[in-house]
């Protein structure tokens, strides 16, 4: 066999592992959205750099807990799940130059408190009102960061 035909497999063996991989990804945002309540939300994973560290993903409200999953990913699971009574919202502002070209357009990034620290996520202002909807929704007396 030539050098030219095993180099032409080679490449149609990874563009069909890339239409695999991509198709899959539609599947996976297909069945995470069959309940409903999806939506386009990015999570500052590192904020040693300033304007660095985002990553694009869904978010899924799920009873009293906020999932996130990283939009690339193929996992089906969470990789952040956040708690709706250890939560609370703080600071809404305009993403930096410097965020833009990481975070989905017209996004606005929103600072929230946990137990654990600080916690930056981006969403569309249609998103943050849901967002502070959300919040605002849980049962009295249960607004307690431990």
């Amino acid at each position: 066999m030539a050098w030219w035909q095993i180099a032409l497999e080679v490449i149609g063996v990874l563009l069909l592992l890339v239409l695999l991989y991509g198709l899959t990804l539609v599947v996976r945002r297909r069945w995470l959205s069959r309940e409903g309540g999806t939506f386009e939300l990015s999570h500052r994973v590192r904020s040693e750099v300033g304007g660095r560290g985002w990553v694009l993903g869904l978010g899924r409200y799920s009873g009293e807990r906020l999932e996130w999953f990283r939009i690339f990913s193929l996992s089906p699971r969470a990789s952040r799940t956040f708690v709706r009574s250890r939560l609370v919202l703080e600071q809404r502002r305009q993403p930096e130059v410097v965020e833009l070209p990481a975070l989905y357009a017209d996004h606005v990034v929103v600072r929230c408190r946990t137990a654990d620290g600080e916690v930056e996520l981006a969403m569309s202002p249609s998103s943050v009102t849901g967002f502070q909807a959300w919040l605002e929704a849980g049962p009295p007396g249960a607004r307690r960061i431990s």
